[in-house]
């Protein structure tokens, strides 16, 4: 290895360290890390500043194609910034439908449909987890699910940790299924130019398999703990009503539909040509411009320091592909598996699936994609099953313990906060078992399709 490529490496290590440990917001390291790779990689070490400033990539902005690139894919280098306006779109859509009560609203409205018992609520709440998950990222999915759970677990006395733990388990799950699903996917999405039907047809059916799996294991390892902890439903006693959640009714329809019309586009988009980052500008502008005199407002729950966390993400990695480790480490794979793709399926599916489970998936799945790009021109294999792999093993093997994915840890805080503590004993022991079950399946599935 030259100069260059132990400092990207280096530096990308300590960067990864930091996040791991978690003891400040993970965009500092993240943006401490861009700034010493443009700094001690490009300008020093390769003294090439014409890199450093390419590594931004803000000209693809500009380009025509970079908004309607029609059916051939719009490569990029450096930052993604497909991602970073598509995820930004989203969390304001997010945000618009959240102020109006979109979300309360769904979970009171299903858990009135199965009448308040308990282990329907568990069946019920794990598919609404795994089906939103497809459309909004799993975080949101969890800060809503997670509140309205423990708000019916005080009513009708019963333990929801079990629940809080399915549905996490759901979310990620069900994040697998499409490319707006998880940001891991969204990352290997528009790296690679997939569709949102791409995914569908490839990791939309392990997804949905992985869904059965995990609600037939919680089903079984649940329902007695969760019957034998609720207390008698007091006929007398009045519920929340759905319509209660409702903050305002005319915006709420409005919103609802902005939705429905979002997905839409992410549905059609390889017959529209659209790319996403014109679909997150289309559902940012449509939810700012119903919100009216509330826009600030949403403007303001913008998670700036999520994006800065992708940007201060993309350039470190990009080094590391511009160096060549990423090469050296997609031929270290391929020396391994020999050529042989169900052996270099099988590494990637379970290799990312462990790491996702101890680090943060985003920067396992940004680090790979460059990998699997160079193991497809190298091996000659099919870049589709090796990204579809790379796509599963990062969303679900996340499961497995409570730091392996942001959606755990969300549903895991909100559930202390609200007095209800999760131990990494317990929440290992419904998840990592169900983790290996599930990734196993998938493995199964994987070898007889691909």
């Amino acid at each position: 290895m030259n100069l260059a490529q132990i400092l990207s490496l280096v530096i990308f290590m300590i960067m990864f360290i930091v996040i791991i440990i978690g003891k400040i917001h993970r965009y500092i390291p993240a943006l401490i890390g861009a700034g010493l790779t443009l700094i001690v990689v490009y300008l020093i070490a390769m003294r090439d500043p014409t890199m450093a400033i390419n590594a931004f990539s803000v000209q693809q902005i500009f380009n025509p194609r970079f908004w309607v690139p029609g059916h051939e894919a719009f490569e990029s280098t450096g930052v993604n910034w497909q991602t970073i306006i598509f995820i930004g779109g989203m969390m304001l859509l997010i945000e618009g439908l959240g102020a109006v009560g979109f979300f309360r609203w769904l979970c009171l409205y299903v858990a009135r449909a199965v009448k308040y018992r308990v282990v329907p609520i568990l069946i019920t709440f794990l598919l609404l987890s795994a089906f939103l998950s497809m459309f909004i990222d799993s975080i949101t999915v969890m800060l809503f699910l997670a509140t309205a759970t423990i708000e019916l677990a005080r009513l009708l006395k019963f333990d929801p940790i079990p629940i809080i733990i399915a549905e996490i388990f759901a979310a990620n799950t069900g994040g697998s299924a499409t490319l707006c699903g998880d940001p891991p996917n969204i990352i290997i999405g528009t790296a690679f130019g997939f569709t949102f039907n791409d995914f569908i047809a490839n990791t939309g059916v392990m997804a949905l398999a992985g869904v059965i799996v995990a609600l037939i294991f919680f089903w079984f390892f649940s329902r007695k703990v969760l019957t034998r902890t609720q207390g008698k439903l007091d006929l007398n006693m009045v519920y929340p009503q759905p319509k209660e959640a409702i903050t305002d009714p005319a915006l709420f329809i409005i919103n609802t539909v902005i939705f429905l019309f979002v997905v839409l586009l992410l549905i059609t988009h390889s017959s529209t040509g659209m790319s996403v980052a014109t679909i997150g500008v289309i559902a940012a502008a449509l939810t700012l411009i119903a919100a009216r005199g509330k826009a600030s407002h949403i403007l303001k729950k913008l998670d700036w320091r999520t994006l800065l966390f992708f940007i201060g993400l993309f350039i470190s990695v990009g080094a590391m592909e511009n160096t060549g480790v990423l090469i050296l480490v997609a031929n270290w794979i391929g020396s391994i598996s020999a050529g042989n793709q169900m052996l270099t399926l099988t590494i990637i599916l379970w290799f990312s699936a462990f790491l996702s489970a101890i680090v943060d998936n985003i920067p396992l799945a940004a680090t790979m994609v460059p990998v699997i790009r160079s193991l497809a021109v190298s091996q000659g294999m099919g870049l589709g099953p090796l990204a579809w792999v790379l796509s599963l093993g990062t969303d679900i093997g996340g499961n497995a313990t409570p730091i392996g994915a942001s959606a755990n840890v969300v549903g895991t805080a909100i559930a202390a906060k609200e007095g209800y503590p999760v131990g990494w004993g317990r929440f290992m022991k419904y998840a990592a078992p169900a983790t290996i079950l599930v990734i196993g399946v998938i493995w199964v599935l994987v070898m007889i399709r691909y």
